[in-house]
């Protein structure tokens, strides 16, 4: 297996090597380099939008010289770190209670005929094909626990889409998170290897099956098989790296176990931890995560709707100062992931922020408005421009985000989404 890590094989186990100096991970006077850290691609989301007055720098002062708005000012320790890119939009959104539905795609809905809804690949994945090559996971989709949480995403099971537009699903919650990165397989390594081979024998007479349909189908259903196509390749990959990975064994967890039942703003400070684990611990470079909104206002004991709040502009009062508050805490929360972005260290003594690309934001700006997407980029990964307020040209797809993150971690697509372009701006 091609992977900087190290292994010892006997007839009955394979047992992981420490990380060795010797292999290049930790630099001394007769080594060579170290091996550099890879890239990671790291996107936050979230429903509901945010309070416009006191979210957005002035639009009339970009640059590194802003005053940072009353909702930011948790961030204020890494003001040079990160950037505020006001101005992107998906044109062709056009659903106001959804946050993060085509936030990654900046597909349209409306485009295949006949169908009232349609999405495409998302940004994450997009990366995945790529930096996943390497990891046990090629990415990670963490969600909320939104049972009875209506945090403002619309539908989707995650922030992530795959190349078919179909919704990938995603550990809700730390607990599972914890599970799907650290619980040890006990399954007997041939159990393992048996089970495999009939998941693949399964999926042989399947497409076996479903190729013998082909004659005589008309163009639409020739479409629908074709993308039924694209699920088996799809399942196939999954099962070449289940494959891979058979007896290696996970990483030692570097976090406690969590309790469950946290939820709120508990719960995404643990989120948080567990992404850094799974960065640390290389399990995979490319995370999403689908933060709850309802959950977080109830332990920041706020008493209005969620949905009532991203309408305050109708009464004010206390949706406003739900809002407002509601801010103060994401930004506390981002503010202390990147804390451990930066305190986290690399084999070759640089951070995990130094090689992260990190973007925080949502679809909606406030209650159905779609414009002007709030844009947070940080993590020094993607040879970004950090500790500017960035206003992008006119009508600036939020995709050419994307596309230059994507290219920044060493992505080399052509476009994404809608994207007219890479957004210079925001290049360093």
């Amino acid at each position: 297996m091609k992977t900087r890590r190290h292994f010892l094989q006997s007839s009955t186990a394979v047992v992981a090597l420490p990380v060795l100096e010797s292999f290049g991970f930790r630099r001394f006077a007769s080594a060579a380099a170290p091996v550099t850290p890879p890239k990671r691609l790291v996107f936050l989301g979230f429903g509901w939008g945010i309070t416009e007055s006191s979210w957005y720098p002035d639009i009339t002062t970009p640059g590194p010289d802003y005053t940072l708005p009353d909702g930011l000012k948790p961030l204020e320790r890494h003001k040079a770190d990160f950037s505020v890119v006001q101005g992107l939009w998906n044109k062709y959104s056009n659903e106001g209670h959804w946050g993060s539905t085509m936030w990654l795609t900046g597909a349209n809905r409306y485009s295949q005929p006949g169908q009232s809804f349609h999405n495409s690949v998302s940004a994450d994945q997009v990366a995945a094909a790529r930096l996943g090559m390497e990891t046990r996971f090629g990415s990670l989709q963490l969600t909320g626990d939104e049972s009875g949480d209506p945090s403002g995403h619309g539908p989707g099971l995650s922030l992530a889409w795959d190349i078919s537009g179909k919704p990938l699903g995603g550990q809700k919650g730390p607990v599972e998170a914890f599970q799907r990165l650290f619980s040890k397989d006990t399954t007997p390594i041939e159990t393992q290897r048996a089970m495999l081979a009939q998941k693949r024998s399964v999926l042989d007479t399947v497409l076996e099956n479903a190729r013998s349909l082909q004659g005589g189908l008309n163009r639409t259903d020739k479409a629908k098989l074709e993308e039924y196509f694209q699920g088996i390749r799809d399942i196939e990959t999954r099962l070449g790296k289940d494959e891979q990975w058979i007896g290696v064994p996970q990483p030692e967890a570097p976090l406690d176990e969590p309790k469950p039942g946290m939820t709120g703003r508990e719960e995404i400070k643990l989120m948080y931890d567990i992404m850094i684990a799974a960065m640390q611990t290389d399990s995979t470079r490319v995370l999403t995560y689908r933060q709850p909104v309802g959950t977080l206002m109830k332990s920041l004991d706020l008493k209005v709707h969620p949905h009532d709040m991203s309408h305050y502009h109708s009464t004010l009062g206390e949706k406003l100062d739900a809002s407002q508050r509601r801010d103060l805490a994401q930004s506390e929360l981002l503010a202390g992931f990147i804390d451990k972005l930066k305190s986290t260290a690399e084999a070759d003594g640089s951070s995990l922020f130094d090689h992260v690309a990190l973007a925080y934001g949502s679809n909606i700006r406030t209650g159905h408005e779609l414009s002007n997407c709030p844009t947070i980029l940080t993590g020094r990964g993607a040879g970004l421009k950090l500790g500017h307020n960035i206003v992008a040209p006119k009508d600036t797809p939020l995709c050419n985000a994307w596309l230059s993150l994507l290219h920044g971690v060493g992505v080399e697509v052509e476009r994404h989404g809608d994207s007219s372009g890479v957004l210079k701006e925001i290049l360093a």
